[in-house]
């Protein structure tokens, strides 16, 4: 089922907002937003929509049933991409990458889209992960600039979204509240109630950067660089706010399904992360969002289910395996389900026909984990795959496994796929070798 493009715009054409913020006998000019230009000046970016899904599983997957032992084209397909089989020439699977500093064990995953190091240090600060910088490009285009998900995710704890300071941003771990997200429509009166809380926000931006202004006159050198880093991250706010009244005023799209029934369990982890993928590609398919990561946090995990398999240890002790062969043969039914779970996924948005392609060529889908070896709690030598995108896909990338290359390389092709010119990324060298557009 397809739906339409929402502009920003809306009914009049053009965002309407004060270019001049006033409070408190000063002034602070606000940025020309893109959503403030007419709708036609955006129809080739609504057109050709560009979009990411990054999943990390926080437990990995064993390594020697993942990789498989030949590079190139033409390699034979390893124990886990046989469940992948039907999508072979739409995916890329890389070996021999990791982000140098980050290590930490299971603090790991919070670096997976940052490649912030030592992230189990005592001192660690974040910075932002790659979906933002991706909704920070091209967030204005549509309702929510990003959506932030998990399942079993530690609440305030753990997550893949990291904003540009540095501060978490909490996942959402309820398919149902992310349906009622997107395609809910409050009453008139908690719109209303929306909109106050809006521009109060605003207002208090405002004040801020007002009073930041005054300030600024009395500090050293030293302190202004650290003002004026503070001040860009209030006037982004300050953006985001603007964007997210003008969307209050617009309806949204129609549901194409059923409210999902959320698990209670933990131990339904396998469903809830059906459910979750089906969420993603709704939001993406009603062009709600461009950018959403997926935290499957395994190591929240208990005695997990697993169709047609008997599960008796926990997630977490399951990946301790210690080469026990009855750990190992429970661990590889998990993981041969998230193989599953994902090509159901990738098969789903393949299946969604766009005005210039499917759902997947306009999606970049970005799979992997922190753990090389959950096992051995080593972060190098990182299982990732990405299939979709437009990329020149059916390749096993085989990087060296003794000197890495750094992840973050893949991230910057990824940025350029997307027609965001960004040459650098975290701990880049440049982009990854042998990853191409299709022509």
């Amino acid at each position: 089922m397809q739906f339409p493009y929402i502009s920003m715009s809306g009914a009049t054409g053009m965002l309407s907002r004060r270019m001049v913020l006033k409070g408190a006998g000063a002034m602070l000019a606000l940025p020309v937003l893109e959503a403030m230009s007419p709708a036609f000046s955006r129809a080739d970016e609504a057109a050709r929509p560009r979009r990411m899904l990054g999943v990390c599983n926080n437990l990995g997957l064993l390594p020697d049933r993942f990789f498989p032992t030949e590079s190139g084209r033409d390699f034979e397909l390893s124990p886990y991409l046989s469940e992948l089989e039907e999508h072979r020439d739409k995916l890329t699977v890389l070996s021999g990458v990791s982000h140098p500093g980050v290590d930490g064990s299971h603090s790991s995953d919070v670096s997976f889209l940052t490649a912030a190091p030592h992230p189990g240090s005592g001192g660690f600060r974040n910075s932002v992960s790659l979906d933002q910088v991706i909704a920070g490009k091209v967030g204005h285009l549509t309702r929510f600039p990003s959506l932030t998900l998990g399942v079993n995710a530690k609440e305030g704890r753990r997550s893949l979204s990291w904003t540009d300071s540095g501060a978490l941003i909490p996942c959402e771990n309820s398919a149902s509240a992310v349906y009622g997200k997107l395609f809910l429509q409050g009453t008139k009166a908690e719109m209303e109630r929306q909109m106050r809380r809006l521009h109060l926000g605003e207002s208090i931006m405002d004040s801020i950067g007002n009073q930041s202004k005054s300030l600024r006159r009395k500090l050293g050198a030293g302190d202004r660089d650290r003002l004026d880093q503070y001040l860009t991250a209030v006037r982004e706010v300050e953006q985001r706010m603007v964007q997210a009244r003008a969307w209050e005023k617009l309806p949204k799209p129609k549901a194409p399904l059923s409210m999902p029934q959320d698990p209670r369990e933990h131990s339904a982890y396998m469903e809830k992360t059906r459910l979750m993928y089906r969420m993603a590609q709704l939001a993406f398919q009603t062009d709600s969002t461009r950018s959403i990561t997926l935290l499957l946090d395994s190591n929240n995990s208990p005695t997990i289910e697993v169709k047609g398999a008997e599960i008796r240890d926990g997630y977490h002790n399951l990946s301790h395996h210690g080469k026990n062969d009855k750990k190992l043969s429970q661990l590889d039914a998990i993981d041969r389900e998230h193989m599953r779970l994902l090509s159901e996924l990738i098969t789903g948005m393949d299946g969604v026909v766009e005005e210039d392609g499917s759902l997947l060529d306009n999606t970049l889908v970005l799979y992997g984990s922190n753990f090389g070896d959950a096992n051995k709690h080593t972060t190098n030598n990182m299982p990732v795959l990405v299939a979709g995108g437009r990329l020149m896909h059916g390749q096993h990338l085989a990087f060296d496994r003794r000197n890495n290359t750094p992840l973050c390389n893949l991230y910057v092709s990824l940025l350029q796929s997307m027609g965001i010119e960004e040459g650098r990324f975290a701990s880049s060298s440049g982009t990854l070798t042998g990853l191409e557009l299709a022509t």
